[in-house]
């Protein structure tokens, strides 16, 4: 009998084991209007920085970064975006685009 496989957005269990899945998201992340270059490249770097970002683009348009993330909970998403990313000087506006 093959094994059965429970699966919803955050767990899956096969056969009595549980695997926890990260949450995975892309933050957008809007800078202040009329920054400078160099002012832009130290917004990048800071985002690159902080624990749970795994990588960080700059990016054409109504952003100006879109950072993928990953969280063990979504409370941690929550605090990561928050607390991390909002509190980098520069940075106005974010918004988050949990994957599923």
């Amino acid at each position: 009998m093959a094994p059965t496989i429970a699966s919803d957005l955050y767990v899956t269990r096969v056969i009595g084991w549980t695997v926890f899945r990260m949450i995975e998201a892309l933050v957008l992340i809007r800078v202040g209007s009329g920054e400078t270059t160099n002012f832009m490249k130290t917004v990048g770097q800071e985002i690159a920085k902080v624990k749970g970002v795994k990588d960080v683009y700059r990016v054409f348009g109504r952003y100006d970064f879109a950072a993928m993330t990953e969280a063990r909970t979504s409370e941690d998403l929550g605090n990561l975006v928050t607390d991390c990313i909002r509190g980098i000087k520069g940075v106005v506006y974010t918004e988050t685009l949990v994957i599923g």
